[in-house]
């Protein structure tokens, strides 16, 4: 295979430096301009007048935000799955399934060409991050081992297919960098998650792995199934792929996987690099240190707003853009892309920390938080009390889920914890006490609300309960996600027949924390 390196150093340069003089309020202004303009005859176009929008304060008063059913109901259902000319003008070859980790309701979101070109691009500037950090990387002297869901796709009429965005990125792979990727399509095409991981990682083994890239909690799940072929073998990656430099990760907050990943490479010069990629956009890309931030992507086709989480349903909601939004505050993401997505609440949370350029960190979702008494905890705030805790009894959380409980025999509600340690596994009273200190300190409200709530409650599970929950709801792999917080009836089971995490009715009541 040639390397084909040379040619991404020249590419890094150029892009590097591209992306030092950008100005971020005139990229984003341009792009909200082209956007409006080439969707200006949709009939999304017509009907909010973007013929005549002349800037952002005009754009945000003739579009209102809407989520995900909004649209579907009043302009993509009636002409499903032929979309052409109602959100965006061209033709609108793919749709991208999603589920999230909060509704677990089916989405079509629509992948137009443009929407396409502008994942590879956004792929490329993670490549040409990765060699401005390291000049002397061989990253294209090999193989991509790409650990997504099934490439297998669905014809829904009207020669539009749908399926997973990873399986949507595999059919636009050009035939000329097939084979710098990895798996094959027999492979590729497995839709099993376990019977996939399980052809990949010995086929895997014998091809020059030079990155790889995925969603964290299954990459451990896919490093562990390469250990098993091998238990002679060092638990360390550089001892299956000698050749490899990076891993490219996103999906889910790193934070609980951190350790775990620590161990896998130490004694390596291997890189990990966090990305922010949802099926509704390429967003951003990590080009500092771990836990500093990435960088959104202002020049490739989405504008983006911020929006108070606890205002998104009020129409007079403040609505900031990157020109006024403050570092520091937990905002709802907005996005208008060049796939036909106008003023769209994601779903996620984030917080500005960094305005030249724009990074963020992601904190969480809209639709979940835990808040029994006014604490609003947040996502990453639950993933770092989770990690500091474990780290202080020394050990690591392989996974967790979170829920909210009622009030008990004291009347005081409380939180429960449901988790699950790669390392040694502590009581779960203990590891609950480091948990109540964590929160207390990272959470201000909490600090402030514990008087009034029981302490937090810890069910400890075995190894791989997680994976084994996921793949009985049948999202195992790919881009599913192990939901971080949820109902008591999602980890007891529902009455719509979903396979709970833990048996029995009321067994977050009962005297004692049971290792199940």
């Amino acid at each position: 295979m040639i390397d084909a390196t040379p040619l991404l150093r020249g590419y890094a340069r150029h892009r590097l430096a591209q992306l030092a003089r950008l100005d971020p309020v005139r990229a984003q202004t341009a792009e909200l301009r082209r956007l409006l303009r080439v969707a200006a005859g949709t009939r999304f176009g017509r009907a909010h007048g973007f013929s005549g929008i002349g800037s952002v304060r005009e754009y945000q008063r003739r579009v209102p935000l809407r989520r995900y059913e909004a649209f579907w109901e009043e302009f993509w259902r009636p002409a499903f799955p032929t979309l052409r000319g109602i959100t965006w003008p061209t033709r609108l070859p793919f749709l991208a399934l999603s589920s999230g980790t909060s509704s677990g309701a089916t989405k079509y979101l629509p992948v137009s060409p443009q929407m396409a070109r502008a994942n590879s691009r956004a792929a490329l500037d993670v490549l040409a991050q990765h060699a401005g950090h390291f000049p002397d990387t061989r990253l294209l002297a090999g193989r991509n081992l790409m650990l997504g869901g099934s490439t297998a796709l669905d014809r829904l009429g009207g020669g539009v297919r749908a399926g997973d965005l990873s399986g949507i990125v595999a059919w636009q792979v050009p035939w000329w960098a097939r084979r710098r990727f990895f798996p094959p399509l027999d492979i590729a095409l497995i839709p099993d998650w376990d019977r996939k991981i399980a052809a990949m990682a010995p086929r895997s083994l014998q091809a020059d792995i030079h990155s790889l890239s995925g969603t964290a909690s299954w990459l451990l799940l896919f490093f562990e199934q390469l250990a098993a072929l091998h238990p002679d073998r060092p638990r360390r990656l550089a001892a299956f792929y000698p050749h490899l430099e990076l891993i490219v990760h996103g999906g889910v907050s790193f934070t609980p996987y951190r350790e775990a990943f620590a161990e896998w490479l130490h004694g390596s010069a291997i890189r990990t690099q966090e990305v922010y990629a949802a099926s509704e956009g390429f967003i951003a890309i990590q080009d500092r240190g771990p836990g500093e931030g990435m960088r959104l992507l202002l020049d490739n086709g989405i504008f983006y707003e911020f929006v108070e989480p606890d205002a998104l349903d009020d129409p007079a909601a403040g609505r900031h853009w990157i020109a006024d939004a403050r570092i520091g505050r937990n905002y709802a993401l907005v996005l208008s892309t060049n796939a036909g997505l106008w003023s769209y609440v994601l779903g996620d949370t984030v917080e500005l920390v960094d305005r030249s350029p724009p990074r963020v960190l992601i904190t969480g979702r809209t639709s979940y938080w835990l808040s029994v008494a006014g604490e609003h905890l947040i996502g990453r705030e639950l993933d770092m009390a989770i990690t500091t805790a474990a780290a202080e009894l020394g050990t690591q959380v392989a996974d967790y889920t979170a829920a909210a409980l009622p009030p008990g025999d004291d009347g005081r509600p409380g939180h429960l914890f449901v988790v699950e340690f790669s390392g040694a596994v502590p009581e779960s009273v203990t590891f609950g006490q480091a948990l109540d200190r964590a929160l207390a300190a990272m959470n201000a409200d909490y600090r402030a609300h514990r008087p009034g709530l029981s302490p937090p409650r810890i069910v400890l599970v075995p190894p791989g309960a997680f994976a084994d929950w996921m793949r009985r709801r049948g999202r195992l792999g790919g881009q599913n996600k192990v939901p971080r917080v949820v109902e008591l009836s999602a980890l007891s089971g529902d009455e719509k027949g979903r396979p709970g995490l833990c048996p029995g009715a009321g067994w977050w009541q009962q005297p004692a924390d049971p290792t199940i």
